[in-house]
């Protein structure tokens, strides 16, 4: 043993002992930073859950793109045609306490105003959201809206002379089109939306009376926006209340069919947006925010724009292709999402029901 404690290499004992420490203290530390990233590539690589009441047709190519660009798988849930919103409404609400999607793609701000009422829905300020017109989105943060349709009114020019075709949601109950129109059950999608809005803006006493004067015209009441399109472009009706994407489609197939935004001197046309909702307690938040602000970038609000449902980006600077109309142009009904929800509940519950009921 040598006196000095040396190693006979130079190293004395507690500069050996030293070493070996360091040694240890960073293989230990390697491996908990090889944990990590693992950890953090699981998160990353986690799916995304995404319920949505958008079509599928123009939400799958969304997803699919996001999936190329992040590498994070979306588990896509789509809502069926005849109670589109209500139906995954539902759901999110039955699945309060053990939430099983991150996401909520809404084709219409109502829903997601019902969901934030229930505490379903979680407040994220997205800074994707910035340059976004304030009015289409929650002031809490609980959803963000983006691209959006409209409410119009299609008609069959094999049928409506160019100088009769309607101009308001009134015309539904005009006796030149007595038997011959027609709009979707009022208790699903973007006619509840429309309906409830139409009793915001006009008071339930008019509003009553409006639906009461479509009772009297022989309105009749179809499954689906997408059976208004087929129905009116077909010449089964003449006129027909519908979305912007289905009115798109039919002038797409070139039937003989035109668009009007109705009520522009009046009330105003309807414009739905899109709503974006982080759903509380979900799965996998992290990508549920990064699929939201994917969502809300220009590049998706062109693509939806692009595509068939023609939807109308929100977002100031993004030009929309020729044939659709950008949102800039339409005088549009004001209205509050949040009390269109609260009135929406009722309605579906009482006068909504009933009247559907009566005119089935």
């Amino acid at each position: 043993m040598l006196l000095d404690g040396s190693n006979g290499n130079g190293l004395g004992r507690k500069t050996l002992f030293a070493a070996v420490c360091r040694t240890v203290i960073a293989a230990g530390l390697g491996l908990f930073a090889a944990g990590c990233n693992e950890s953090d590539r699981a998160a990353t690589n986690k799916p995304v859950v995404v319920y949505t009441s958008v079509d599928d047709v123009f939400a799958r190519p969304i997803c699919e793109q996001f999936e190329q660009e992040t590498g994070i798988k979306v588990l896509l849930v789509p809502d069926t045609e005849e109670t589109k919103s209500t139906g995954l409404l539902n759901r999110l609400i039955a699945e309060e306490q053990r939430p099983q999607a991150d996401v909520f793609w809404s084709g219409d701000p109502v829903r997601a105003a019902i969901l934030k009422s229930k505490g379903v829905s979680a407040v994220y300020r997205s800074p994707r959201a910035e340059g976004m017109p304030a009015e289409y989105s929650d002031p809490e943060g609980h959803w963000t809206g983006f691209s959006a349709r409209a409410r119009v009114l299609l008609y069959n020019t094999d049928l409506v002379p160019d100088d009769q075709k309607p101009q308001s949601v009134d015309d539904l109950a005009d006796a030149r089109f007595k038997g011959k129109a027609c709009l979707a059950n009022p208790l699903f999608g973007t006619t509840s939306m429309h309906a409830a809005a139409l009793f915001q803006v006009l008071g339930d006493d008019d509003a009553r009376r409006f639906f009461q004067s479509l009772t009297e015209n022989d309105v009749t009441i179809l499954s689906s926006n997408g059976e208004v399109r087929r129905r009116v472009a077909a010449g089964e009706f003449a006129i027909g209340l519908t979305d912007t994407d289905d009115a798109h489609v039919a002038v797409q197939e070139g039937k003989p069919v035109g668009i009007v935004y109705p009520d522009a001197d009046g009330l105003g046309t309807l414009v739905v947006p899109n709503a974006a909702v982080l759903i509380a307690g979900g799965p996998n938040p992290d990508n549920g925010r990064r699929f939201i602000d994917y969502l809300l970038r220009s590049e998706t609000e062109l693509a939806l724009a692009e595509s068939e449902a023609a939807q109308m980006p929100l977002r100031p600077g993004v030009t929309p292709p020729e044939g659709v109309t950008p949102i800039g142009s339409i005088h549009a009904m004001h209205v509050d999402s949040q009390k269109l929800a609260d009135k929406l509940e009722e309605l579906t519950r009482g006068f909504l029901k009933e009247w559907a009921d009566q005119n089935k």
